[in-house]
């Protein structure tokens, strides 16, 4: 063998050779690495979740401010949105018949008054006249008759003035109770009568308002056979927890509200039922027809409690997924408390206290995947519900 030909097949030799290294470390490359993920290992745990459901606000009262005479409108006292106290003037109707009605009657007063003076003297004076047997009784009778007639025509005058006065003080218009103002639709001159299909305007009474929120009727079967203390549903709604209102810039309501009542029928429509709760407004910083949100607060004794971004949802199934001991990965079908709102689920089934549940990227996760499990602190995982 000549040199030429020993270097070539040691040159083949040594590429093979690099050639297979590279191989290995190409395989040993295409390994698949195991990923960390936050793990929670789950223990019973106590906290109090809350329930949110979109409310409508009423006043207590919404009283229809509405014209009881005719006329045209004179004087608007108040504008829209003015705080008003029961007994406050809100419009002046111009109604000149009824001043006339009150002079006019003032005037039959005092011709029936005239009247009943000289029907008076007309007494006393045949009176002795029949005491001494000058006139008969006959004439002391009918001059009685003509004084008691003009007692009576007295009487009516009176009547009728006090009639006059009660519609004249209609044709000022006033608030019935203490409360807002809401919209007026007639401005000066408009014609308006009790016939007048639009009121004048609304006073609201807001130093309490209604928060009305719906329930859909599932809920309303786990309320109704839930932990609240009472056999019957008035008294689940007495020992209900007080509840707090969002309003719709999202901060809290300083007062507490209670549920108060429980419409008796469902809606076919939204199978929902409408509760009520009433909450203290001493400030007037609630207006009817805002829109906020009721909280209902759910106290959970010793339950298993997960954050929701640790469950997914597949065909309105609700799945969370742990892992086994081999460092494996699967999905759990779970069920959770109907009530459960906010950042947790109350699982009542499909895990139990020492399973390790994933905590993000769940979704992703495929049956079997090998995971690293980085097992998170429980109290920092519910520090929002401590």
């Amino acid at each position: 063998m000549n040199k030429q030909s020993f270097l070539s097949i040691f040159a083949a030799s040594v590429l093979i050779a690099s050639c297979g290294k590279n191989d290995k470390s190409a395989q040993a490359g295409a390994a698949p690495q195991v990923k960390e993920y936050k793990t929670l290992t789950l223990q019973p745990e106590s906290a109090t979740l809350y329930s949110d459901y979109p409310a409508s606000i009423q006043g207590q009262q919404n009283i229809e401010i509405r014209p009881r005479v005719e006329g045209y409108i004179d004087k608007i006292f108040v504008d829209e949105g003015a705080v008003v106290k029961a007994g406050q003037p809100l419009f002046k109707i111009s109604a000149p018949e009824y001043e006339q009605q009150v002079r006019t009657a003032t005037a039959s007063i005092k011709s029936a008054q005239a009247e009943v003076s000289a029907a008076k003297l007309a007494v006393n004076k045949v009176r002795p006249l029949v005491e001494k047997g000058i006139i008969s009784k006959y004439d002391l009778e009918s001059a009685q008759y003509t004084y008691e007639s003009a007692m009576a025509t007295l009487a009516q005058a009176n009547a009728a003035l006090v009639n006059a006065k009660t519609n004249l003080g209609y044709t000022t218009v006033t608030s019935p109770v203490n409360g807002v103002v809401g919209s007026i639709p007639f401005r000066l001159g408009s014609l308006v009568s009790s016939n007048t299909a639009e009121p004048l305007t609304t006073v609201s009474s807001i130093g309490n308002v209604y928060a009305y929120f719906a329930i859909n009727e599932k809920k309303l079967l786990n309320f109704t056979e839930g932990t609240t203390p009472g056999k019957t549903l008035a008294q689940k709604i007495q020992n209900m927890p007080s509840v707090s209102l969002v309003l719709s810039d999202g901060t809290p309501y300083p007062e507490k509200g209670r549920v108060e009542t429980v419409n008796g029928l469902i809606n076919t429509e939204t199978g929902s039922v409408t509760f009520r709760a009433r909450f203290a407004n001493p400030r007037s910083i609630i207006r009817s027809g805002s829109s906020t949100t009721v909280r209902i607060p759910n106290e959970v004794k010793d339950g298993l409690i997960i954050p929701q971004s640790a469950t997914y949802e597949l065909q309105d199934k609700i799945f969370a997924v742990t892992v086994g001991k081999d460092g494996k990965t699967k999905s759990n079908n779970i069920t959770i408390l109907e009530n459960s709102a906010g950042n947790y689920y109350v699982v009542t089934s499909g895990l139990k206290a020492g399973d390790q549940i994933v905590l993000e990227g769940v979704a992703t996760l495929k049956d079997g995947t090998e995971i690293k499990s980085q097992n998170q602190n429980a109290d920092q995982v519910y520090a929002d519900l401590k």
